[in-house]
């Protein structure tokens, strides 16, 4: 099992498809899983799945809600990042994380690799993400 970190295959298409919709306040509602070593995300990732997800005190299985940030461009490249998320009070051991639309389907969107196992026994797991530009967004189109 792996996580592999990168833009879901299914999730380009889709956006051909006018599937996904990131305008704060009137969009899709994406939300973040956690995910466990023992997880196969990847490219081929199609839907959020249960399969090696985190189970652990105060973690509740589809993960939390992100904050959407417009979308934006500069130059050539049009991107969009998400506002940081915070599990609260959790005892859990994650390696990566699944960004997926709850509102149309659970359609996978990213992978995200944390690089090693992070433990946290009755603490605060915050993700903090990049920040919303054209070289450093979590998720970007050039």
């Amino acid at each position: 099992m792996a996580i592999i970190q990168t833009q879901c295959t299914s999730f380009k298409v889709e956006l051909m498809q006018a599937l996904h919709d990131f305008t704060t306040g009137t969009g899709n509602t994406f939300k973040i899983a956690l995910y466990t070593s023992f997880a196969n995300l990847d490219a081929s990732t199609t839907v959020y799945t249960t399969a090696g997800e985190v189970v652990g005190t105060n973690y509740v299985a589809g993960g939390a809600t992100l904050a959407n940030i417009t979308p934006a461009s500069s130059g050539t490249t049009a991107y969009v990042s998400f506002d940081p998320v915070t599990f609260t009070n959790v005892s859990i051991v994650v390696s990566g994380a699944l960004i997926y639309n709850s509102t149309n389907g659970n359609r996978a969107v990213a992978a995200l690799d944390f690089g090693s196992d992070i433990t946290k026994v009755g603490q605060n797991f915050v993700i903090t993400f990049p920040l919303a530009s054209a070289t450093d967004a979590i998720l970007r189109i050039a």
